[in-house]
């Protein structure tokens, strides 16, 4: 008997450039909603790697109100997805693998791609900080997926956005057109101008992808707020005090933010913290630390989390028991492990040690005081964006085979690590950060 075995794709590796082929606007009052406020320029395109889009998708995937332990399974399939189901090569085409999957399976995959093309957009743009939109009045119908804050809107309030994804025989330039403008007059506009949470609404996007299956035509469609009036005119004028300042991040999208940041880093013990800050969930026991090991990828140093180390270096190292890969004996693997390690055969989400630091740091205060007299914003550090946009640096090979991205929140993803530096951080409810 012959058997007989489909061959796989090339694994997607190439970077891919997405042009945005469509933009709209659309006109309100009063405009601009808050006085000042000027969006930022719309990108030509995106140029990015597989994984960057696979990362972008867990952000958004970690929003989610789901058990931790689902969300983490949800965030590492992503790469397998985006890598057996999206071609190699410089643009965007689906595999054949996409037609072995059921029609709603194939519509949540879109879904998910378009949320991560939505999250990559509103980087671009400059936009930091992130949460569900859930939060939003119910007075509506229909709201939009999610909230943006800092950029161009720091200082002025938030930013809504939708998402939409297709991998459909019916996609073609207009009907992606269509869904984007389609779903900001429903989704987005009925609430721009209005006041949540995190502050006012000051403008909305709605973000449409679609790639045809057979003829492999993709289009990206962004359809905004439009803002008319020139700077200086009075819009919507901000109550002195109202809105917060440069550097300072309204609580409750920075919580959300890190949450989802220290969650997709494996730290358990942070986000535990954060839900019970929150008020979800019991109060952890405070004597549980977690681990943080600290490496230097081309001048940018990042911290991953002891978990994930042991996660991903099990499959290399002889750990000489369950309980083997701590203290003095893993400093002594990391500086010696297998060169597959150091050239993309993992990837691991990290955390720039500023953010890092800076966050627990004024976390473990928060903590120490309670829930009743938590501060209303945080002053957190932003980063230049790496992996999002088109970077003459990438030439030289190390800093794109090892540091993959880095959104402007600081978290990272990374393909490889060098040996650890030196020091390392313990952080735990009642010691803080040491």
């Amino acid at each position: 008997m012959t058997v007989v075995t489909a061959t796989a794709p090339a694994l997607w590796r190439a970077e891919k450039s997405v042009l945005i082929d469509g933009h709209s606007t659309h006109r309100h009052k009063p405009s601009p909603v808050s006085d000042g406020f000027k969006p930022p320029s719309m990108p030509r395109e995106l140029r990015i790697r597989p994984e960057v889009l696979a990362a972008a998708m867990a952000r958004t995937l970690t929003l989610r109100t789901a058990p931790d332990v689902m969300l983490a399974h949800w965030t590492r399939s992503q790469f397998a997805e985006i890598e057996y189901l999206i071609t190699n090569g410089p643009q965007f085409q689906l595999s054949p693998f996409i037609t072995a999957l059921a029609d709603a399976e194939r519509s949540g995959f879109a879904g998910r791609v378009g949320a991560g093309m939505c999250d990559l957009v509103m980087n671009v743009l400059g936009y930091v900080w992130r949460d569900n939109a859930s939060c939003l009045s119910s007075k509506a119908a229909k709201h939009a997926d999610f909230i943006y804050a800092g950029g161009a809107a720091t200082g002025h309030g938030v930013v809504l956005t939708e998402a939409h994804g297709s991998f459909a025989q019916s996609v073609t330039k207009t009907t992606i057109s269509g869904e984007a403008r389609r779903k900001y007059r429903r989704q987005v506009k009925p609430h721009v101008a209005t006041s949540c949470t995190y502050g006012n609404v000051v403008h909305g996007y709605s973000i449409a992808f679609g790639c045809n299956p057979a003829p492999h035509d993709t289009h990206l469609h962004v359809a905004e707020t439009e803002v008319t009036m020139p700077r200086g005119k009075v819009g919507l004028r901000r109550s002195p005090g109202g809105q917060p300042g440069a550097g300072q991040v309204p609580i409750s999208i920075a919580l959300a933010t890190y949450r989802s940041n220290f969650l997709l880093m494996g730290a358990w013990r942070v986000v535990a913290w954060i839900d019970w800050l929150l008020g979800r969930g019991v109060r952890p026991e405070v004597d549980l630390a977690t681990t943080f090991y600290a490496f230097e990828l081309s001048g940018e140093t990042l911290l991953v989390t002891l978990e994930d180390l042991v996660a991903y270096l099990r499959p290399w190292l002889f750990t000489g028991g369950s309980d083997g890969l701590v203290g003095p004996w893993l400093n002594e693997q990391l500086a010696s492990w297998s060169h597959q390690l150091q050239f993309g055969a993992i990837k691991m989400f990290a955390m720039n040690e500023w953010a890092a630091k800076s966050f627990l740091s004024t976390f473990s205060r928060m903590l120490d005081v309670g829930r009743e007299q938590t501060p209303q914003t945080l002053d957190l550090p932003t980063f230049v964006p790496f992996g999002l946009l088109p970077d003459p640096d990438r030439a030289g090979g190390d800093r794109s085979r090892q540091l993959i991205a880095q959104f402007r929140d600081g978290l990272a993803l990374v393909g490889g690590l060098p040996p650890p530096l030196p020091r390392r951080y313990t952080w735990s409810a009642d010691g803080g950060l040491g």
